[in-house]
């Protein structure tokens, strides 16, 4: 794919004239200049995995768009970024999708992950229901914050199997806090760290044993509302007077996005979301979460609310940048724009007719087995049928490919830019190449 060479880049470490230059660049506060910093180191280090060897950036990559570019990442054990990682000695794959990162610090995000798993709610002390229940630490800055504790404690994703390092053994032991704690007291080991934690936090934060998981949440989450804040698309500059940003085909896809194509009922306002949960019949590919009679199916919502009613539905994802943030579907089933628009027009008969094939997997053979047995389950396939919520739309190709150009509209330029905010180095060492 397009990003190899690119990635190649990456692993040698980007090259900016200033920090400080750049850190100006985004008109942050004093307050905000500190946390940004340090939640950009962090963001990048691996000293946040439990075997010292992912980082966030590793299937959230700014050169690949804040994804990882594949369908379904491969967490701790595989090795390369973006395309050219391959699957290593990891157990199975992430079960879903890693989702692109723009203009999550918004507050109309009151729940994020795939199944919102991690949402706004008052009855928690910390006014967020997640996975870990009622040991959620209290002060954290909202869902973006909270998300940004789950992925490194994750086995598959960035905290390894049992036996391989402190981290993963205390996920393994389901005491969460302790992993935490683990891997803050890294950080309070690190001079520079405790330094960059001092400035962002004084004076709740004096000295290294100061230091807490909130103040790690907190950073990533700053470094990410305001490093992946993107809301200038030529769909912007077309909305605010500029007739020619858009091209003639494009306006006719905005046309039917609002009308006939009827996608507007679900990917409305500024972001194109609704922030709600349907049932659109995407192919189940890959390991699963669990569920169903055989433990390979994912029953999306309903892993949150328990309710039934839930199976099979999924965030509705803002389409910013959408273009650009592939594979699409909460598990990557699509590799192009094009076919996931097709299946969202026409469900059953892209379900019906798919193929691994339309995804883009790193292979193995143990893996690649697995990654079927959901799709080759008819109860499987007639249950997502019976659940499907989109009704089927007759388009020309004409007006596919007139849809497809206005979704292309939404691709802010600033997004092939984002090397500059990939660091030279980070304060444990850790080499940023994979």
């Amino acid at each position: 794919m397009k990003f190899i060479a690119i990635l190649v880049i990456f692993g040698l470490g980007s090259v900016f004239a200033s920090e400080d230059a750049f850190e100006a660049s985004y008109k942050l506060t004093k307050e905000n200049r500190d946390k940004f910093k340090l939640g950009r180191m962090l963001f990048f280090d691996k000293i946040l995995s439990g075997n010292k060897n992912i980082s966030c950036a590793t299937c959230h990559n700014p050169l690949t768009f804040t994804g990882d570019a594949i369908s379904l990442s491969v967490g701790e054990g595989g090795k390369g970024l973006g395309t050219t990682r391959n699957t290593g000695t990891v157990k199975e794959r992430v079960p879903r999708n890693a989702p692109a990162l723009f203009n999550l610090g918004g507050p109309e995000f009151t729940s994020l992950f795939h199944d919102g798993r991690v949402e706004i709610n008052e009855d928690f002390p910390s006014e967020i229901k997640s996975p870990a229940g009622m040991d959620l630490p209290q002060g954290l800055n909202g869902t973006l914050a909270a998300q940004a504790l789950f992925p490194i404690t994750s086995g598959t994703e960035m905290a390894g199997d049992k036996g391989e390092n402190p981290v993963a053994d205390a996920v393994a032991e389901g005491r969460i806090v302790k992993a935490w704690n683990l891997l803050v007291n890294r950080l309070r080991n690190i001079p520079e760290y405790v330094e960059i934690f001092k400035a962002a936090y004084s004076p709740d934060v004096r000295e290294a044993r100061d230091i807490n998981i909130v103040h790690v949440a907190n950073a990533i989450a700053v470094f990410q509302a305001k490093g992946f804040y993107m809301l200038n698309a030529p769909f912007d500059q077309y909305f605010y007077g500029n007739k020619e940003s858009v091209s003639k085909s494009a306006q006719k896809g905005g046309d039917l996005f609002k009308g006939k194509a009827k996608c507007i009922s679900c990917h409305s306002g500024q972001l194109q979301t609704d922030h709600k949960f349907y049932a659109i019949a995407m192919p189940p590919i890959g390991p699963g979460k669990g569920d169903g009679e055989k433990g390979y199916d994912d029953f999306g919502r309903e892993r949150v609310t328990g309710d039934i009613k839930d199976r099979y539905k999924f965030r509705t994802p803002s389409l910013r940048n959408v273009a650009v943030t592939g594979p699409w579907g909460h598990n990557g089933a699509y590799g192009s724009l094009r076919d996931v628009v097709l299946h969202h027009i026409n469900p059953e008969k892209m379900l019906k007719n798919y193929t691994i094939e339309k995804s883009y997997l790193p292979t193995r053979a143990d893996l690649d087995r697995k990654d079927l047995r959901a799709l080759k389950d008819k109860k499987i396939i007639e249950g997502l049928l019976k659940a499907n919520e989109l009704p089927q739309v007759v388009l020309s190709n004409t007006e596919i490919d007139d849809l497809i150009n206005f979704l292309h509209c939404m691709t802010d330029y600033a997004v092939y830019d984002l090397h500059r905010i990939v660091p030279k180095k980070v304060p444990s060492g850790i080499s940023l190449a994979d």
